[in-house]
């Protein structure tokens, strides 16, 4: 770990906070990876980003705190426990599947992943999108990348793409079907936290949390949970 070589990014403004610059270290391109290390630099901070591990560097702010789940802990509250009944009596699931060829990622996911992101980001730099965009999410040819995928009878709505090691689950990116009465995104975590007591995961990682920022305030109700704060893991119940 004290070997890792970093790179560091310009200062530009914050995609989340309106006030405020952001700054990453990132991992270079001939720096060895694999889903061990991955797994370490999880607990420190660390996202993935296609081939890369990146954690925010900013100065004066540490507003971006990763949020992990302890599997066989989490308790759902009401709101969860409703929409989990309702989604289980409907023609609703989930399956956890991997593919050899990101070919077959591409053909079967894009057009979900292009109305998704014509409908929820048509005004952000993803817009407008491209299989290359897309594909970018599982390129890493040195960790196990895995597709939480939810269907309504025999249609795919949800794809949640999953960073998967020895003691975690890492949710990297879902996209999903718009405009459903079942709240795809809330259920892919459910289901990830399932899979994960069925698979004696111990970790569910959710990405940054960012207490002041709309977008982020949905991962504040999956409890108890712990933060990255200051160096540290706090429990938040």
């Amino acid at each position: 770990m004290s070997g890792l070589k970093l790179g560091v990014s310009q200062q530009q403004p914050c995609n989340y906070l309106p006030d405020r610059q952001e700054r990453l270290l990132f991992t270079l391109p001939d720096e060895p990876l694999d889903a061990q290390f991955y797994q370490q630099l999880l607990t420190l901070n660390f996202r993935r980003s296609g081939e890369q591990i990146y954690t925010t560097y900013c100065e004066g702010c540490q507003q971006c705190q990763s949020v992990r789940l302890e599997a066989t802990a989490f308790q759902l509250n009401s709101n969860q426990r409703r929409l989990w009944n309702k989604a289980k009596r409907t023609s609703w699931r989930y399956q956890l599947v991997q593919h050899s060829k990101t070919e077959d990622c591409t053909e079967k996911y894009y057009a979900l992943y292009q109305s998704y992101i014509d409908t929820k980001h048509a005004d952000s730099s993803m817009s407008p999108t491209s299989p290359e965009q897309m594909s970018y999410l599982w390129q890493a040819d040195w960790l196990k990348i895995q597709f939480l995928e939810q269907y309504v009878g025999e249609d795919l709505v949800a794809v949640t793409v999953v960073d998967t090691t020895a003691d975690a689950f890492s949710a990297v990116y879902t996209f999903y079907q718009t405009g459903h009465a079942l709240a795809f995104g809330t259920l892919a975590i459910l289901a990830l936290i399932e899979q994960a007591k069925t698979e004696n995961i111990h970790f569910v990682y959710l990405g940054y949390y960012i207490e002041h920022c709309q977008k982020m305030s949905y991962k504040a109700k999956f409890l108890p949970q712990q933060r990255f704060i200051a160096g540290e893991w706090l429990s938040f119940r």
